[in-house]
């Protein structure tokens, strides 16, 4: 009986499976989905379980595996949140006039919002929606932290859109791309780099604010979740320093993991879409990228899912681009109908927000102005302090790939792990130096949020074209000139973009920074922070609304004098185009 073959090739059907060596560069893949699979199976089977209002942390060695694993699940589904909230209020902001005036302030005001003031609503809602499930407390740590990493991603990705090339533009439009082809082929690719490192920065804050998140006590009820985040909280208020440590190497060992298996080979991936005429010499390089370009399983997958569905795509949205102008009134009208609404809650929710304020006290009103004073000037100093390192520092490294594949690790580690957990040993050093919590919360911020700048300078620095660099070489231009001329110019908008998000990350690292729970007694200093931690632990709503309320409003007002003028500075005098 003859064999069955291919009728294209004459090969037999398995014969595009892989075999010999090609077998086993794969075994490696299966093995981490079926781990991945496992992981999201466990993590659902509790998800869906009976509420625990009665939680207890272990501090046994034998729980981090378990606890570190709902945390990364945690903080993946954040993140894929984020990633869908940044494309649609990025893409909105950046090309709606009209909206863009109403929903960057609104951006700069949510960013500005601390997560302990999300936290009463974001986990009543929740565990109303489901009031005997487990589902609705993680849902509700899942909401929380989104609100620590979406803003700067989303930041980030506007600065992106605005900054594209006259020229990329041109290109698109004489081409007739539609919106999806834009998107896919010009604005996402141009944006990669920046919404990378933001990323990064992104989920070392969502490690940052863990404890936080996972620590849920609304009054009489105990809704902590396992996870490295309550584990290290729970080792603090414990003093045990041994389960401190312990939780720390964990926390480490998996942010190493994630760096070298999904960030590494991100970064190598994204050097395609550098804008630039000359390939450089030296590019980021990934093991892990190499692998998968190697897979013969991910290929035989990318050929039967990923291709046809963008191709069924493209094809959708160019039909859809000849018809723009029919379906424009009709969208008009949907755009004005969702804009009513949005104002019509908007001013429910103001209505609402000023009968719980009355309520708030003149002595109250007076701590929170004498501490929104103290928290500014610790910013502004943080801030000041911050950039007088991170710009030079993250320059050098941007410039080298080779030193940034050893330094970008170490600095995701450094901003991933939680200063709170480190807080204690802080507090002690310092006490013994004759200070105390008011230069804590100085150094408390700085651990905080520096890391925004470094990130986006780094990548600034990182996605400045070879050519460019070349012509300073051919000129021979000194280092000053270098830097005057190309290198501050050219990271000048990812640097605004940072300071934006430092900005806002340092007024809400404010209300760990300057409230501090330590055996069993609570360290604070004056500032608009430990107000807002301070009426979260006694459940004076009033006053944690009016102090919200406060920052948000420094928050913007400083975004609206100061950074937004640096944007448009940013988007025309330093946008990169011939």
């Amino acid at each position: 009986m003859p064999e069955q073959t291919n009728t294209r090739s004459g090969a037999p059907p398995w014969g595009i499976f892989p075999a010999g060596s090609s077998l086993l560069r794969d075994l490696p893949i299966v093995f981490a989905g079926l781990a991945v699979f496992y992981g999201i199976i466990s993590f659902a089977h509790y998800g869906i379980g009976p509420m625990n209002t009665e939680a207890e942390i272990q501090l046994a060695p034998s729980a981090l595996p378990k606890y570190a694993l709902f945390s990364v699940i945690r903080i993946a589904a954040a993140y894929a949140l984020s990633l869908a909230f940044t494309f649609v209020y990025g893409y909105i902001a950046a090309y709606n006039k009209r909206a863009e005036k109403l929903m960057i302030p609104l951006l700069d005001t949510l960013q500005s919002i601390p997560v302990l003031s999300f936290l009463p609503g974001v986990m009543v809602a929740m565990v109303s929606l489901f009031p005997t499930r487990q589902l609705g407390v993680e849902l509700g740590s899942i909401l929380l932290i989104f609100t620590g990493q979406v803003w700067n991603m989303t930041f980030s990705f506007y600065s992106s859109l605005k900054s594209i090339p006259r020229e990329m533009r041109e290109a698109a439009k004489i081409y007739h791309f539609s919106w999806f082809q834009r998107f896919i082929q010009m604005e996402l690719p141009y944006a990669s780099i920046g919404l990378i490192w933001n990323s990064m920065m992104s989920v070392a804050g969502g490690w940052f604010f863990l404890m936080a998140c996972e620590m849920f006590v609304l009054g009489d009820r105990d809704l902590r979740l396992p996870g490295l985040g309550s584990y290290l909280q729970t080792a603090a208020n414990e003093g045990n320093t041994r389960a401190i440590l312990a939780g720390l190497a964990t926390m480490i060992l998996v942010i190493v993991l994630m760096d070298q298996l999904i960030w590494r080979p991100v970064i190598a991936w994204s050097q395609k879409f550098k804008v630039e005429q000359v390939e450089a010499v030296e590019t980021p390089t990934s093991p892990i990228l190499d692998l998968l370009r190697r897979s013969h399983l991910l290929s035989l997958a990318s050929s039967w899912t990923t291709v046809p569905a963008r191709e069924a795509f493209m094809q959708h949205f160019a039909r859809m681009h000849k018809e723009r102008r029919k379906a424009g009134k009709h969208s008009a009208v949907i755009w004005y109908l969702i804009g009513a609404t949005c104002a019509g809650a908007l001013a429910y929710g103001v209505v609402r927000m000023l009968r719980m304020v009355a309520g708030v006290s003149w002595p109250e009103w007076r701590a929170i102005f004498i501490g929104a004073g103290a928290t500014f000037l610790r910013v502004e100093f943080v801030l000041l302090v911050a950039a007088l390192w991170t710009v030079p520092v993250g320059i050098y490294i941007g410039l080298r790939p080779r030193l940034s594949a050893i330094a970008q690790p170490i600095a995701q580690i450094a901003a991933s792990v939680p200063a709170t957990a480190l807080f204690p040993i802080i507090l002690l050093l310092l006490i013994r130096l004759g200070g105390g919590l008011g230069i804590g919360a100085l150094v408390l911020l700085l651990l905080g949020t520096q890391w925004y700048i470094l990130f986006n300078v780094i990548a600034g620095a990182s996605a400045i074209p070879t050519d460019l660099k070349e012509v300073c070489q051919i000129f021979k231009l000194s280092k000053g000139e270098r830097w005057r001329k190309l290198f501050l110019p050219a990271v000048f908008p990812f640097l605004v973009t940072g300071f934006v998000t430092a900005s806002g990350g340092a007024w809400n690292a404010s209300i760990v920074a300057e409230y501090f729970h330590f055996h069993g007694e609570t360290i604070s200093t004056v500032g608009l922070g430990a107000v807002i931690s301070d009426a979260t632990n006694r459940g004076n709503f009033d006053m944690l609304l009016a102090a919200t309320i406060v920052m948000a409003l420094m928050v913007v007002t400083i975004n609206r004098l100061v950074w937004r003028r640096l944007y448009a500075l940013a988007s025309t005098k330093y946008k990169l185009e011939t």
